[in-house]
């Protein structure tokens, strides 16, 4: 019965006094209050702010990053193209994981959801080259 009257009791004397009318001007101290808990909160809602906006991508580093997607991009062309190339699978697979590595740095740059650190499959690959082809993105 008395976590009723903790619960209850209160609830209904903050409700009481919010419908009463507020006074006409507020009193002092609580414009005074009201400044000092405004100049306390700014720094921490300033900061909350920072932390939700991402930070935008220095533009150099976006075009090195296309560059350099695009070399490597050629590099798997041209190892699948060639029927000549000694040990064509382990140069194929280590280019494949360098474009993997350079395609997951470009979604976290472009705010694409990458997948996780796995090996990526052919589809996923295409759904991230798509994604950030939608943003913009060539190489």
């Amino acid at each position: 019965m008395q976590w009723v009257l903790v619960f209850v009791l209160p609830a209904v004397v903050f409700g009481v006094f919010s419908m009463l009318p507020p006074p006409s001007p507020p009193p002092r101290w609580r414009v005074r209050l009201g400044r000092l808990v405004e100049r306390c909160t700014e720094p921490a809602r300033a900061a909350i702010e920072r932390r939700r906006r991402p930070p935008v991508p220095d533009p150099f580093e976006v075009l090195r990053l296309q560059t350099r997607l695009g070399v490597v991009a050629d590099q798997v062309r041209a190892l699948e193209s060639d029927a000549h190339v000694y040990a064509k699978a382990h140069r194929l697979q280590a280019t494949r994981a360098a474009y993997d590595d350079l395609l997951g740095e470009a979604c976290r740059l472009a705010g694409v959801q990458p997948v996780p650190e796995a090996r990526r499959s052919e589809g996923e690959r295409l759904r991230e080259e798509v994604e950030l082809a939608s943003r913009g993105w060539s190489w």
